[in-house]
């Protein structure tokens, strides 16, 4: 099968936001001026990275051609007060029904149903700020520029979870690629042999003025759930279902034998698949077995507690009778509340001024929220800027941690991607 051809419903991705522009240090020259106060302007914004629904798009398949994406950098800041000009957010489209998830830990970051949908999946550096921002009473001509704020990185995993009203359901063979094209303008591929259909497909019938989503659902055999057939790839996309049709090949040796093999792979995949009210559909009624054999097949499906139908999907023949029974069924259900698994993972806010030390090898590694940013955004080239990264050290209350954790003259101290030596001369790092 060629590549445009087939449906993709899982991607992952790497993702990477600009980082900020560094801040200038500068001062104001100009003639009659001798004493010019400082004038470095801001470095901008790097851009962000951001998810949004674009409904033309079905499918994943943009993602099999292209997986990195880096925004870029902010502009860095320049003299006479002239902020850095901030990076574009670089946009990334995806189809309704995406669920976006941290690659590394596996938590929900968001679930895109909605045509408005839109997430920042990760933030722009801030740009650094410029040697003007340091003026104080005490410094009117500081030698200070902080460095662009590093950009964010993450590996995410993209799944597509079809957006139906309906799930047609049933083993190879059933019809559901035929019902789905007598009811629908889609046209999927039909043949007379198992797994013909590769892909789920999608199609709008309209039955009484009301337009019914429906999604014919492939791969469904014995062991599905556990990854034979097709199964395990789109059993997921019956769970946004409200309503399914269990359609079953009328001229079959045993329908009833059929639908229990189905309903055993959703009670195995999920509990919610079981609890979604089906209506089943004897197929293929054109032909003189089917028929003969209907109101037998009719009587033990029956007292499973759901509705039975005779249809023929070649020929149309009672497949507005089952439309009407299913749009009828969807008017009884109430809109899906989001479940927890498909609610964001909100964590607690973390302490930005929180920091722990641990041994690595010979040197001690420092983490936190803030003191990796101040770290990351520290020009070690300007006397001034390490001065004030020594005070930062002390009002965190970092370099007493270091000392108490064994910290002395020569050791060497890793915060992100820096290493310095501890100095105990001068109360900090060089």
């Amino acid at each position: 099968m060629r590549e445009e051809n087939q449906f993709y419903d899982e991607a992952k991705i790497y993702i990477e936001s600009g980082p900020g522009g560094a801040g200038c240090m500068s001062f104001r020259r100009e003639k009659f001026v001798p004493m010019g106060g400082p004038d470095g302007g801001h470095g901008g914004n790097g851009g962000a990275i951001i998810l949004f629904v674009d409904k033309r798009l079905n499918t994943l398949s943009n993602f099999r051609r292209r997986a990195h994406f880096k925004a870029k950098g902010g502009r860095q800041g320049e003299g006479n007060r002239k902020q850095g000009k901030s990076a574009p957010d670089w946009e990334i489209a995806v189809p309704r029904g995406t669920v976006v998830r941290d690659a590394a830990t596996g938590d929900l970051i968001a679930d895109l149903v909605n045509d408005a949908d839109r997430i920042i999946v990760a933030k722009g550096g801030r740009g650094g700020r410029g040697n003007s921002a340091f003026v104080s009473s005490t410094n009117q001509a500081p030698r200070r520029a902080e460095k662009g704020e590093p950009g964010n990185a993450r590996w995410l995993t993209l799944e597509l979870k079809l957006l139906a009203d309906v799930g047609i359901i049933g083993l190879p063979n059933a019809g559901k690629s035929t019902l789905l094209a007598a009811v629908s303008a889609a046209k999927p591929k039909i043949a007379d042999y198992p797994f013909t259909t590769l892909s789920p497909n999608l199609g709008v019938a309209t039955i009484d003025d009301r337009d019914l989503v429906l999604a014919d659902i492939p791969g469904l055999i014995e062991g599905a759930h556990a990854g034979a057939g097709l199964g395990d790839k789109f059993l997921r996309h019956i769970e946004r279902t409200r309503v399914l049709i269990h359609l079953l090949d009328g001229a079959a040796d045993d329908p009833l034998a059929a639908y229990e093999t189905i309903n055993r792979e959703l009670a195995l995949y999920g509990a919610r698949l079981t609890a979604k009210p089906q209506i089943v559909a004897l197929n293929k009624m054109d032909l003189p077995d089917a028929r003969e054999n209907f109101p037998r097949w009719q009587k033990k499906i029956a007292t499973r507690a759901v509705s039975v139908f005779a249809i023929s999907a070649a020929t149309g023949a009672g497949v507005r009778e089952l439309l009407r029974a299913v749009a009828a069924k969807l008017r009884e259900q109430p809109v899906p509340a989001p479940t927890a698994e498909e609610l964001p993972v909100i964590r607690p806010v973390e302490d930005e001024h929180a920091f722990s030390i641990a041994r690595e090898h010979e040197a001690f590694r420092v983490r936190g929220i803030r003191v990796e940013r101040v770290i990351a955004m520290t020009n070690f080239d300007q006397e001034e800027a390490v001065l004030h990264l020594h005070r930062v050290f002390k009002a965190m209350g970092i370099a007493d941690a270091l000392q108490k954790a064994g910290a002395r003259e020569g050791s060497f101290v890793r915060i992100g991607d820096v290493e310095l030596e501890w100095r105990e001369s001068e109360g900090g790092v060089r």
